[in-house]
């Protein structure tokens, strides 16, 4: 048994969903319009795991998710384990008003539907779902697509996944990310970097080109990693705590320090 199914056992994740399912795909998968299908977990197991994984080693908060999938409902057993191990403490100790919730935002609301229909309680009830449309615009200067609407919630976990190149709206000087051979090139996190608290990490799965679209435009302090062999791309903020409150939860939720 690998170390992934090892950690699928420990945590009874095949509970909430069947990752023996395995599909081949070709190079236009993720960018064709026409297709309804979403992938299948056990495609994902390695991707998947690591997020259940980070959630539950830097005892995670409050979820800000870009693209739904088989990691809402990931995201969401974290969101029900942690509860059940830290829920005490951050209910006394800190100011976290979203404690263990997912917010989920996708631009394709039959990707929702079908999220939506496939969770159960108690999981399902961690998440809030936000169809958001995406359109083009422009971040200092640089064409890119930001979301319509974003949750009002302060995020110490971020997972970019999200949108889908093929449903933007609009276009500038008749660029836009609907074409096979474009890229994503979402700027949402940008928008909202000076409102992160320091210790946030933002797990990027895949889409190399906007992860370092973001790396030439963020601002503060973060420590930045590329898994090139897992296609994953991690941010983290370390910055000196902004208050007590910040200083407790770094305390509490990274107690040897920050991890990248």
């Amino acid at each position: 048994m690998s170390a992934d199914q090892d950690y699928i056992a420990q945590y009874r994740l095949d509970e909430i969903m069947d990752f023996s399912v395995k599909q081949k795909r070709d190079a236009n998968f993720t960018v064709d319009p026409k297709n309804t299908e979403t992938y299948p977990a056990g495609n994902k197991i390695g991707d998947l795991v690591r997020l259940h994984r980070l959630c539950i080693s830097r005892r995670v908060t409050t979820v800000l998710e870009f693209g739904c999938g088989y990691s809402t409902q990931i995201l969401a057993h974290a969101m029900v384990h942690n509860t059940a191990q830290h829920g005490e403490f951050v209910k006394k100790n800190l100011r976290r008003n979203n404690p263990f919730e997912v917010h989920t935002i996708d631009d394709m609301p039959r990707y929702l539907d079908i999220v939506r229909e496939r969770m159960t309680e108690p999981y399902k009830s961690r998440v809030t779902f936000y169809d958001s449309p995406v359109v083009m615009t422009k971040f200092n200067d640089r064409i890119c697509t930001e979301y319509s609407r974003l949750p009002n919630v302060c995020p110490d976990f971020i997972y970019l996944d999200g949108p889908s190149q093929a449903s933007v709206n609009g276009d500038i000087n008749g660029i836009t990310t609907d074409h096979p051979d474009r890229l994503p090139m979402a700027c949402d996190i940008l928008k909202l970097e000076h409102f992160l608290l320091p210790g946030t990490l933002i797990v990027i799965d895949g889409r190399t080109a906007n992860a370092r679209f973001l790396k030439c435009n963020l601002q503060r302090n973060w420590a930045y990693r590329h898994d090139e062999e897992s296609e994953v791309h991690l941010f983290e903020l370390q910055e000196r705590p902004l208050g007590r409150y910040n200083a407790k939860q770094l305390e509490y939720c990274l107690p040897e320090g920050f991890q990248l």
